[in-house]
């Protein structure tokens, strides 16, 4: 009877719909990355966390790497999301541009083990079309903004996609000292949205053609 029990229980643990195993092993990666960080992660240990036999992750994944891929994907989707989200809600060209930063900056705060694989040196090879479309869509979302904002007399002229460059690396940078609590140093006592707010206002300043506030 031990036997027969032990027997129907690495069967349960097996028995995952198509997408249920898939979703346990993207969460299991997350909360492993998030409590003890990357050099912890392996599919066996992912596999242990997730209640399934160790080579149960390779039904979805060739390697470990090809899970962080698609854990690179959810996040660069998810961001995408917000980002637009956020935009949908302001009422000109200039407040959407900014509230694309501050999306930006929110959600790898609030994402920050996504956030860490998305923009991570763990990739050996090139992420897949998918992927790599995702990233880019990050990306072109923040130069059709500044397009839009041209287009409106807002922002100043200037090549679309130089300016999103300048952009970008100020809220990833501003994202990143705050996933890895590098402004606990600075003494700034801000939250993080008043913060990326400020930043980003900051920034359009330098953009305007017009005063803002």
């Amino acid at each position: 009877m031990a036997v027969r029990g032990a027997r129907k229980k690495v069967a349960d643990k097996e028995h995952y719909h198509h997408g249920d195993l898939r979703r346990a092993l993207l969460d299991a990666s997350l909360e492993l990355i998030s409590k003890e960080g990357f050099a912890a992660l392996s599919l066996r240990e992912v596999a242990r966390r997730a209640g399934v036999t160790h080579a149960a992750p390779y039904r979805h994944f060739a390697d470990k790497e090809a899970l962080l891929a698609a854990v690179a994907e959810e996040g660069f989707r998810a961001m995408t999301a917000r980002m637009r989200q956020d935009m949908a809600r302001e009422p000109t060209p200039m407040r959407r541009l900014m509230a694309c930063g501050v999306a930006y900056v929110l959600f790898a705060v609030e994402n920050a083990a996504h956030f860490r694989v998305m923009f991570g040196p763990h990739f050996t090879r090139p992420l897949a079309p998918s992927d790599a479309q995702e990233a880019g869509n990050s990306f072109l979302i923040l130069v059709d903004a500044i397009l839009e904002a041209q287009r409106a007399g807002e922002v100043h002229e200037g090549e679309p996609h130089a300016l999103a460059l300048t952009c970008w690396s100020l809220v990833h940078g501003l994202a990143s000292l705050w996933v890895d609590r590098q402004l606990e140093y600075t003494g700034m006592s801000m939250g993080v949205e008043t913060l990326a707010r400020e930043q980003t206002r900051m920034l359009m300043r330098g953009l305007a053609l017009t005063p803002i506030d």
